[in-house]
């Protein structure tokens, strides 16, 4: 075994629970957590604390960051923002490309975010599922190469992460993972071949999504 990929969907976002939420928004298309999702991210950083995890990167949307900002404290790690783990920029859902904080906004809100790092794989609004997959799959492919030996964690949103996953173990990912919120998925290097173990594993949650959303 040289290297393990951990990747997890954010937890419960504001507007699943209140969706008049979206009507005032600031940034409408990115919401923060909600107060259970809050809990959640919680629960996976306690899940995950005691894993040999070396790098953290995480989509740039609020509800992503915030559920990766646990983990990092409890690891003591900094937070790399990666583009190419955005959520599917999908015009059927967002009648626009979605307004987010910024780098340096989120930094001030999330002083574990590594302002030097530099994205990989960029997310164009607006693409196709078979563009998302493939810049999902990309990334952690590239991510996966460049610390190869080290084991990191992705956090993403449903549509990325099976994206990130068939990106490694090829098309069984598509079937066999069920990316419910603040789940963990986990995908073993074992030269020259990548091994499913973990396919969205919600063990580490006090509650769980009854129904998959894959945004």
């Amino acid at each position: 075994m040289n290297q393990i990929i951990w990747i997890a969907r954010h937890a419960n976002r504001l507007d699943f629970v209140n969706p008049d939420w979206f009507l005032t928004a600031e940034r409408r298309y990115d919401p923060p957590l909600s107060e259970d999702g809050i809990l959640q991210a919680k629960q996976l950083a306690n899940r995950l604390k005691g894993e040999n995890i070396a790098h953290i990167f995480c989509s740039p949307f609020l509800r992503t960051v915030q559920t990766a900002n646990p983990v990092a404290e409890f690891l003591d790690l900094p937070i790399k923002l990666e583009t190419g783990l955005s959520e599917w920029l999908n015009p059927a859902w967002m009648t626009e490309e979605p307004e987010r904080l910024s780098t340096p906004a989120l930094a001030e809100l999330f002083p574990r975010i590594d302002t030097s790092y530099t994205p990989q794989i960029p997310a164009k609004y607006p693409e196709t599922r078979s563009q998302m997959l493939e810049r999902s799959g990309q990334v952690a492919r590239i991510l996966a190469s460049e610390f190869y030996s080290k084991d990191i964690l992705l956090v993403g949103h449903g549509a990325s992460v099976l994206g990130a996953a068939i990106g490694l173990v090829g098309e069984i990912a598509r079937t066999e993972v069920k990316a419910s919120l603040c789940s963990l998925v986990k995908i073993v290097r074992y030269d020259p071949e990548w091994l499913l173990e973990l396919k969205g594993d919600t063990s580490h949650l006090t509650e769980v999504e009854e129904v998959i959303r894959f945004n």
